[in-house]
């Protein structure tokens, strides 16, 4: 684990850290309908008793109660706000979770450390998603799977206007609406084996990665 006092971070992430700490308290009602989206896109890892499960911008733990027993779950978050709440439920659900706080654009885990990491709203929300990619692929196993669950843009279209002038609002509120995945997983060795839509419009994603 990063020391909380040592941990280096870029001016947008203390921000970030920032207004999670503030929002902490109602998390879990600010993103309570994405609940059914959590399971489908935890389903698709097809956890396996044994496995290694890191969950990066893991928050309050949400999705905690959709990982099946019998799996190590490792939880980290730039929060430490987050993360109490986080060791909190575990407590509750009687789960054992080594929780971090790290930042998931330089994760302290040696190369091959899991076989799955969960990637939900965070994505759309890390300063440097690219850098963020490429090292969730550095610490999975080859073979190894990682499931997101986030908004994304398509990928060969132009981002609208609307979404131009209102994403500088939205990223000082800690979120990001102008993302497409295919630059962020460019170059990571993180392939996409599933991509479903899910949410009204299509608007959220729900993707299967895999490392070559």
């Amino acid at each position: 684990m990063i020391p909380l006092a040592t941990m280096k971070m870029d001016p947008l992430s203390i921000w970030y850290r920032l207004c999670y700490t503030l929002w902490s308290p109602f998390y879990d009602l600010l993103v309570l309908w994405f609940a059914g989206w959590r399971r489908r896109s935890i389903n698709l890892a097809e956890l396996q008793p044994g496995e290694r499960v890191l969950i990066v911008g893991a928050g309050t733990g949400l999705d905690l109660k959709f990982i099946a027993p019998g799996v190590h779950i490792t939880a980290i978050d730039v929060t430490p706000a987050m993360l109490w709440r986080l060791r909190r439920r575990a407590h509750r659900l009687g789960r054992e979770v080594d929780a971090r706080v790290m930042d998931g654009q330089a994760l302290d885990f040696p190369n091959g450390s899991f076989d799955v990491v969960v990637l939900h709203l965070i994505l759309a929300v890390i300063p440097d998603p690219v850098r963020c990619a490429r090292e969730v692929a550095r610490v999975l196993r080859p073979g190894g799977r990682a499931v997101v669950m986030d908004k994304f843009l398509a990928d060969d279209r132009p981002v609208p206007l609307i979404l131009r002038l209102v994403n500088p609002v939205l990223k000082s509120l800690g979120t990001n609406v102008n993302r497409q995945l295919g630059p962020i997983l460019e170059g990571s060795g993180l392939r996409i084996v599933r991509q479903d839509s899910a949410g009204p419009g299509g608007f959220l994603k729900i993707i299967l990665l895999r490392k070559e």
